[in-house]
C-alpha cells in the first residue's frame, strides 16, 4: 500500500484515502476518444480510476495529429480506441484499460444494457438525439452519465444523473461549528472555571478566544434580557465590551476574540440548505432507502429531540493564541461532546435500520460517525433529463438568459430583441441548431468550406426555428455569433478540449468520490471572451 499513497499523494491530501478507494472502485466508459474524450480520461487515469473501456468505431487520420496528443504518424489508419487506450494504459499501468471498436451511436440503438456494467459513462461529441437516448438508458440503469462537448472555441458540460447525495461537500467558506452562542453545559462549565479579571499577565494573554466570546456573550445577554446583539450598533459595542475586557495593547487573543466576534452573531439552529433535505418526502424511510437517507432520517429526529435544534457537533476547533493547557482542555470538551452526539446518531440510525427490516449493522460505524461530522453541510443534487431540459426549458430561466439579464447590455435591432455576442446562451442555442442543421443536411455548418455562405443563412433559419419551439420567438441570435459558429465548421481544437476535458472530469471525480458538490446546471464554455456560465434550464 505504501506505493500507491506515494503516487496518489497530493490528491489524497484533497478527497483522503476514501475517496481514492472510490476511484479505484470505479469502471469508466468513454463514448468517442477525439481530444475532447482522450483528455477528459486522461485525467482520470491520471488519477488511478479502477478500469476504463474506451468505445470508438472510427480509424486514426492524418487531421487527428493537429488535435490529439495520444496519436502519432504511426497510428494513422489504426483503431483510435485501441490507440489511445495504449496510450492511456503506459500513463498508469495500475488502471486495467480496454478498448471496443464500436460506433457509440449504434451501440446506443442496438445494446442499451451493455452500460449498465459501469459506474459512471463520458459521452463526448454526441448530437442531440443520441444524447437524450443514451440518457433515458442511463437514468433506468442508475448509472451516472456526464456529457462533453467541443465545438470549435466553445465547449459544454452537463451532467445527468437521477439523485447524487453529498456528505462531505466542503465548502470553501463555512462557519466553525463553535455553538458560542448556544453552549451546552460542559462548555459553559468549562469557560465558569476561567476568570477574565485575572491579574495575571500570562493567563490574560493565553485565555482562548472561544472562552472570551462564550464569557463575554454570557455577560451581555445578562443585561440585555436574554438576547445577543442583533443590530450594527449592538455588533459595535459588543466588540467595545470585548475591547475594555484587554489590559495591554499587544493581547492576540483578544484581537481574535474581536476579529470573531460575527460567530456569536450567527443564527442558531440549522441553515435553509439542511432544513429543506431533512424536510424531504425521502427521510420517510422503507427498506429500499438509500444509506444517505436513513441517516438524514436519523439526523432528523436527532435535531427535534437531544440535539435541541442543532445538528451534532462536528468536534473540532480552529487554531488560536492560547496556553498549550487551556487549548487541548478546550478541544477534549468539544471532542467530548461531538462523541456523545455521534453516540445518539448511531443508535438512532441503529434502530432504524431494525425498524425498516434491515440489518441494524448494514451502516457502519465509520459512515456514521463521517456523517454526522458533516451533517451541516450535506447537499442532494437532483437534474432533469435532457430530454426534458431540451423540448420543455424552464420558460423564466431560458428567457432570463435570451434577455441578458445581469449579464451584458441587451442590444436592440429593429424592435427585436438580439442577444449580445459570444453570450453562453448563444452558444447553447447555436449548438443545439448545429444539430438539427446536421440531420437536416447530413453534415454540421460549414464543415466543407465551399458552402459557408449558404450555411450561414440555413444555420440562422435552423435556429430561429428553435427559438420558437422553445417559446422565444422574439428573440434570435447575432448574425456575428452565427458567423461564428459556421466558421468552427464542428473542429475539435485541442486547447478548448482540454479545458472542457479538465472540467468534465473534475466533475467526474466529485461524482464518484461523493465529495464537493457537481455543477447543477449546462456549463458553456466561451472560449472566445475566456468565460463560462452555468445555464440552469
Amino acid at each position: 500500500m505504501a506505493e500507491p499513497k506515494v503516487k496518489y499523494d497530493r490528491q489524497l491530501r484533497i478527497w483522503g484515502e476514501q475517496g481514492q478507494a472510490a476511484l479505484e472502485k470505479a469502471s469508466i466508459c468513454l463514448l468517442n476518444c477525439g481530444p475532447t474524450g482522450s483528455e477528459t480520461l486522461k485525467n482520470l487515469v491520471l488519477g488511478g480510476v479502477g478500469s476504463i473501456t474506451v468505445v470508438d468505431g472510427s480509424k486514426v487520420e492524418v487531421g487527428d495529429l493537429g488535435n490529439n496528443f495520444m496519436v502519432d504518424e504511426s497510428s494513422v489508419g489504426e483503431s483510435k480506441a485501441k490507440c489511445v487506450c495504449t496510450f492511456l494504459q503506459e500513463l498508469n499501468d495500475a488502471v486495467k484499460a480496454k478498448f471496443i471498436e464500436d460506433c457509440p451511436e449504434e451501440l446506443i440503438e442496438t445494446n442499451p444494457s451493455f452500460f449498465s456494467q459501469f459506474t459512471l459513462v463520458i459521452a463526448t461529441q454526441l448530437v442531440e438525439d443520441s444524447m437524450v437516448k443514451l440518457d433515458r438508458i442511463c437514468r433506468e440503469a442508475n448509472i451516472i452519465l456526464i456529457f462533453a462537448r467541443s465545438y470549435g472555441l466553445m465547449g459544454l458540460v452537463r451532467i445527468s444523473v437521477k439523485e447524487h447525495t453529498v456528505i462531505e461537500s466542503k465548502p470553501d467558506h463555512f462557519l466553525d461549528d463553535l455553538r458560542l452562542n448556544n453552549p451546552w453545559p460542559e462548555l459553559t462549565r468549562f469557560t465558569e472555571t476561567i476568570d477574565l479579571n485575572t491579574t495575571d499577565a500570562v493567563v490574560q494573554k493565553h485565555t482562548p478566544y472561544i472562552v472570551i466570546l462564550v464569557k463575554i456573550a454570557e455577560e451581555w445577554a445578562n443585561t440585555h434580557g436574554g438576547n445577543l446583539p442583533s443590530t450594527r450598533e449592538e455588533k459595535r459595542q459588543f466588540k467595545d465590551l470585548i475591547k475594555s475586557k484587554m489590559i495591554t495593547a499587544d493581547e492576540e487573543n483578544y484581537k481574535e476574540a474581536m476579529e470573531a466576534s460575527y460567530k456569536v452573531f450567527s443564527p442558531r439552529g440549522i441553515g435553509v440548505s439542511l432544513q429543506k433535505i431533512i424536510d424531504d418526502s425521502c427521510t420517510e424511510v422503507d427498506s429500499s432507502s438509500s444509506d444517505f437517507w436513513v441517516m438524514v432520517a436519523a439526523l432528523k429526529e436527532f435535531i427535534a429531540n437531544e440535539g435541541g435544534g442543532e445538528t451534532p457537533l462536528e468536534g473540532s476547533i480552529p487554531d488560536m493564541t492560547s496556553s498549550t493547557e487551556l487549548y487541548v482542555n478546550l478541544q477534549k470538551t468539544y471532542q467530548a461532546k461531538a462523541e456523545a452526539d455521534f453516540l445518539v446518531m448511531e443508535q438512532r440510525v441503529r434502530n432504524l435500520l431494525k425498524k425498516i427490516g434491515r440489518d441494524p449493522a448494514s451502516i457502519s460505524k465509520a459512515n456514521i460517525k463521517n456523517f454526522s461530522k458533516n451533517a451541516r453541510k450535506l447537499a442532494v443534487c437532483r437534474y432533469r433529463l435532457i430530454e426534458e431540459e431540451f423540448n420543455s426549458p424552464v420558460q423564466s430561466e431560458l428567457q432570463k438568459y435570451l434577455t441578458d439579464e445581469g449579464h451584458g447590455t441587451l442590444q436592440e435591432a429593429n424592435s427585436v430583441k438580439v442577444l449580445p455576442e459570444n453570450t453562453a446562451a448563444g452558444l447553447y442555442i447555436l449548438l443545439r441548431a448545429a444539430d438539427r442543421f446536421a440531420v437536416n443536411y447530413n453534415k454540421f455548418p460549414s464543415e466543407f468550406d465551399s458552402e459557408m455562405d449558404e450555411d450561414i443563412s440555413r444555420l440562422k433559419t435552423t435556429a430561429v426555428s428553435l427559438l420558437n419551439d422553445l417559446g422565444c420567438n422574439s428573440s434570435t441570435v447575432s448574425e456575428d455569433l452565427i458567423n461564428e459558429m459556421c466558421r468552427y465548421g464542428a473542429s475539435e481544437l485541442h486547447v478548448v478540449s482540454a479545458f472542457v476535458g479538465g472540467v468534465a472530469s473534475q466533475e467526474v471525480i466529485k461524482l464518484i468520490t461523493r465529495q464537493f458538490i457537481p455543477m447543477s446546471g449546462t456549463f458553456i464554455f466561451n472560449g472566445i471572451d475566456n468565460n463560462s456560465q452555468l445555464l440552469l434550464l
